[in-house]
């Protein structure tokens, strides 16, 4: 056993190396427990830490991946900002990692690693999975901070909002405005395998107010448009508007596609919210700005941005902590909202 490495002494331990360098240089920053343990398991097995090695340990960046899924959503841009603080502050390098709408992020998280040493990972959005428990393969710290996160990973630490019980809090909104005809522009979920956790809260919000579903409601965004632009909002409202189909309220699944979901009832002549309501999803800050200004289901995401670094950081140095994290949303009641018209 004298061959043993410090990566060897981790993978007995069930922690990181970094976890084990701490607790071999008496880092205060380390959970009591989890360093009595790895004392335990190097004494038994007899392993002399490399003194070149441990020197070259303390010299080498810490190295954090953030793997962003919709890298030109603004909503991300604030929470990239806090990760910048708070890894700086706690001495962590970090590099932003685009990962295509089209490609999966774990696997393209393994092939980094393949290429990189890292302390940890953080995913930012991304697909809604029902099972997370196919990234515990990783082997090191990560954190998901995704829209419908079901955290059944055993080792996976979870930043998100409950998806469904956000989007049935808009619907039930439009709803108690006198709405019965409320259209919804989102995903297919059958054709990208993604659950769509904002269509069950719809779905739940018209159940409650005694509202027979409709799928002739339901616009799903075609496949050039599954990143949630304006355009999508945009091309899917004027789908709407030439189907003749009747509604007074359009639920926007995102802020950006609600942005284009009032270009288009503006453009075809329509009043906001007077002809039709419009609410989004996200609590974008340029959603005030917009004329009218759009209701929307606020997401605190720079709290959640805090929360997944302090989740990761707690999981490298092995401290005991609460792995799911789930926060409430705000419903931002603004001028894109009303009354229903009563021709209908």
């Amino acid at each position: 056993m004298s061959n043993l490495t410090i990566k060897d002494i981790a993978k007995l331990c069930g922690v990181g190396v970094s976890t084990v360098s701490r607790a071999l240089n008496d880092h205060p920053d380390i959970n009591q427990k989890t360093k009595e343990e790895i004392l335990r398991v190097v004494k038994e097995n007899h392993f002399v830490p490399n003194s070149n090695a441990r020197n070259l340990k303390k010299t080498e960046p810490r190295m954090i991946a953030i793997m962003i899924k919709g890298w030109n959503n603004p909503f991300f841009l604030s929470m990239i900002e806090v990760f910048e603080e708070m890894l700086t502050k706690y001495n962590y390098s970090f590099e932003l990692h685009r990962v295509p709408y089209e490609e999966d992020e774990l696997a393209v998280a393994k092939e980094r690693l393949q290429e990189k040493k890292l302390e940890g990972i953080i995913f930012l959005g991304g697909k809604s999975r029902v099972d997370y428990s196919a990234f515990d393969v990783l082997e090191i710290p990560y954190v998901i901070c995704a829209p419908g996160i079901q955290p059944f990973g055993q080792h996976a630490n979870c930043v998100s909002i409950d998806d469904v019980k956000e989007s049935f809090r808009a619907v039930d909104y439009l709803c108690s405005l006198g709405h019965r005809r409320i259209a919804i522009i989102t995903i297919d979920h059958e054709k990208f395998g993604a659950k769509n956790f904002r269509l069950d809260g719809y779905r739940q919000a018209l159940e409650k107010n005694r509202i027979p579903f409709e799928q002739s409601l339901v616009c799903y965004m075609e496949n050039d448009f599954i990143r949630y632009t304006v355009e999508a909002g945009f091309v899917s409202t004027k789908k709407l508007l030439d189907s003749n189909i009747d509604f007074t309220a359009i639920f926007a699944t995102t802020d950006l596609v609600a942005l284009g979901v009032c270009k288009a009832l503006l453009e075809a002549g329509k009043r906001i919210p007077q002809d039709y309501s419009v609410i989004g999803f996200d609590g974008l800050d340029l959603m005030q700005y917009f004329h009218p200004s759009i209701t929307t289901i606020r997401q605190p995401r720079v709290e959640m941005a805090k929360e997944a670094v302090n989740l990761l950081l707690d999981e490298i140095e092995g401290r005991e902590h609460q792995r799911t994290r789930i926060f409430e949303a705000e419903l931002m009641r603004l001028e894109s909202t009303g009354e229903a018209r009563t021709d209908t």
